[in-house]
Order: structure tokens, then sequence, then C-alpha cells
């Protein structure tokens, strides 16, 4: 069971439910948030509360690649996990070290330590869903995407259902200093999230999610990589463990768990170029790549 939202002709946003046969069925609520509210005062899990509700309906006649879909959640924050995987440490040693190999740098104590690197990485404000474009940070020179397993999260830190992420990143800035990272990870239209929620209840097995990230230049691909999330070195109860810790989390808080897939290192997105990071069970996310429309912009 997967949960959407999509857009109508007169730009309502709908919330809806799409099954194991893709059927999609409108679903009572504005937000997916209220969805989680309603499961904690009947006292059942979220599956429950979208079964009954569809229980009772027809599907829509309608196919989901036709439909406009949004950001599957308004989530108000979303934080991300870094150097969770051996690629990523040796990409971060990489940008440290001017690309000495063979140097260890803090990173490395990072990926060995017990406590895991978790950074804030967006709002609502700064966080788009399928279609939408990811913008380029107007003073780096090196940027790519960072294709993640993204966990939904009730309040109390239990995973509600997984989404896709795309946690841009500005390879320089972080490389010239790690205290620079949230310059490196936060501007606007800097994290894509969807296109839908795979309900945890329905996923036997996490770690047995495959990723696959295709970049696409001028219509050719210029960029392919694959992994399982099976490589992740830090278990994913301990990764939101951590963020909960002494902290204030929203019902439906989104926690990125790190990425396993790096472009080379002599490549960087450009405008125009078309992203697509892909989980089977969960979907496909497509972003394109525009630079900065005006910077000026506040989003209210």
């Amino acid at each position: 069971m997967k949960i959407i939202r999509y857009q109508k002709e007169d730009n309502l946003a709908i919330l809806a439910a799409v099954d194991h046969k893709e059927l999609i069925y409108d679903l009572p609520f504005d937000h997916f948030e209220e969805v989680l509210n309603e499961a904690k005062r009947r006292g059942c899990k979220v599956v429950k509360v979208i079964e009954s509700e569809i229980a009772t309906i027809s599907p829509l006649d309608v196919k989901l690649e036709s439909l406009h879909l949004l950001d599957p959640i308004k989530a108000k924050e979303v934080w991300a996990s870094g150097v969770t995987y051996e690629r990523s440490k040796e990409a971060r040693n990489y940008e440290a070290t001017g690309g000495k190999l063979d140097a260890t740098t803090f990173y490395d104590k990072v990926y060995d330590a017990k406590r895991p690197e978790i950074f804030f990485k967006s709002t609502d404000a700064r966080t788009i869903g399928p279609g939408e474009p990811v913008f380029l940070r107007s003073d780096s020179n090196w940027q790519i995407p960072e294709p993640e397993l993204g966990l939904v999260l009730d309040s109390d830190g239990e995973i509600i259902g997984y989404t896709i992420g795309n946690d841009m990143s500005c390879r320089d800035i972080e490389g010239e200093n790690p205290l620079y990272l949230p310059q490196a990870k936060i501007w606007k239209n800097s994290c894509s999230i969807g296109p839908a929620i795979r309900l945890a209840e329905t996923v036997e097995d996490p770690y047995r999610f495959e990723i696959t990230c295709s970049i696409y230049r001028n219509g050719e691909k210029v960029f392919e990589g694959s992994a399982p999330v099976s490589q992740l070195k830090r278990k994913l109860d301990e990764l939101t463990e951590y963020l909960v810790r002494d902290n204030i989390v929203f019902p439906g808080t989104v926690l990125l768990t790190g990425t396993c897939i790096v472009p080379p290192n002599d490549f960087t997105l450009q405008e125009e170029d078309q992203i697509e990071i892909e989980i089977p069970g969960i979907g496909v996310l497509k972003n394109g790549v525009k630079n900065q429309v005006d910077q000026n912009t506040v989003v209210q």
C-alpha cells in the first residue's frame, strides 16, 4: 500500500491510496499527517486506517502515470544522515583531501563512530515533489544529487513509511570546510521527496530495497548507478533513535538515510539535466535541474 498526493484540474491537491494492483482510491484526508493522527486516535496501524477507508469506495478510473503527482507529504522538517555508506565515506574523503584517496580524515571517524552524523536538511518551503525542478546553488561549481531512502516518522520516531529523497549536495563547499555543511546542503529547492510513501507494514524487509539513479543531459544518459540499501552500515532504527533523542520530532518528519550512489569526481550537474531516482516498490522520483531564477525571492 502506497500513499500519494496528486493535483486535479482545479489545482486541488488530493491525498490517495494506491493498492498492490495499482488501483487508486481518494482518501478523506487533506494531508498524510491527518492519517497519522487518525491512527493514533483509533489505536491502530496506519495501514488499517487506509484499508477501512477504501473498503467501501470504488477506485478511480485512471492510471497512476496519468496523474500529476505532488510531494506525498508536507513535512515540516527533513533531516538527513551522513557517511552511512562506505561509498559516501570515500567521496567525502576525496573532497576533504583534494583527491588523496589514501588519506584518512574525520569522515573515517564518523563512519566508525558509535554516534551517527545526523543534520538538518530542509523545511516544507525548501522541499519539492516529483516533476518540480531542483535548483543549482549559485556559488558552487560541483553539485550532485544524492539518492536516498527516506523514512517517514511519527513523533516518537516510529517508521511509518518509506519514500525516495534527493539530498542535493555541493561537494566543493563541504570539501572546503566541514563547518560549511549547512551551506553545502540547504538552499531553495535543494531537497526533493516522492513520488509516494510506501507504508511500513507492507514492507517485509527495507534493506532489500534497491536504489538506482540516472541522470540525463540533452536526452542522453550521462550517469547511472545502483546499489542496495543492505550496504547501509547502520540500522534504520539506530538512525531514528538518535534523531528523536532529546529532540522535538513532528509527525510526518522525513529522515534521509544517506547515499550509496555518487557520480564520478569530475561530474557536476548542469541546468536542464534530468534526474531520475527509482526504488522499486516506491516509484520513480523525477526532477529537472534549473539555475536559481530569483535568488532574492522569499517564500512566505
